[in-house]
């Protein structure tokens, strides 16, 4: 006697398993467009808080005080050369450092560099033990040069494509600021 199988069942288990898997894919997206979308929107809440700083220590503040709530940070660290000197501007205030050391520094980013570390730049001073991913950002322009560091201390998976490209226009933008302090001071 012939036996009859039933295809139904089995074509509809792998109906099935395809539409969670699409479904899981589909939330997955949707998460990633949020998160972007969220980090948009940091960026550009850090770029006007730049923006309407009404002075040279102003933007500074910003910089160092309120970028690191306004981005989801635990450090934030300016690094500038001016001329033959070299600053570094943090949470605890400005101090000189070394323009050589920043030169180096400098030579070795270009654009933006995203990465995981166990232990942070030094130009995050004595938070630098704490940091565990940081982003450094390349300060271009007519003078001064710089970099900007952004630290956490998680460790994050870092999607350098989106992520750099919206840092390269925190860093564009934060530049352009300095340039115009610089130039009325």
């Amino acid at each position: 006697m012939a036996r009859v199988i039933h295809f139904e069942e089995h074509a509809l288990a792998r109906l099935r398993a395809r539409v969670a898997a699409a479904e899981e894919a589909n939330q997955d997206l949707i998460a990633f467009a949020r998160g972007h979308s969220g980090a948009v929107s940091s960026i550009h809440h850090a770029v006007v808080a730049v923006m309407e700083a009404e002075s040279w220590d102003a933007l500074l503040h910003v910089v160092t005080q309120e970028w690191p709530l306004i981005l989801g940070l635990d450090a934030v660290a300016l690094a500038l050369v001016v001329g033959d000197r070299g600053f570094r501007v943090d949470a605890g205030g400005v101090q000189m450092v070394d323009a050589a050391l920043l030169q180096r520094s400098l030579d070795q980013v270009d654009g933006v560099v995203l990465r995981g570390v166990e232990r942070g730049h030094p130009l995050f001073g004595p938070a630098c033990d704490l940091i565990r991913a940081e982003a450094l950002i390349r300060l271009d322009g007519d003078a001064p040069g710089g970099l900007i560091a952004l630290g956490q201390r998680a460790q994050q998976s870092l999607d350098a494509r989106h992520n750099s490209e919206l840092l390269m226009f925190l860093g564009r933008s934060l530049s352009a600021m300095i340039r115009r302090w610089m130039s009325e001071a």
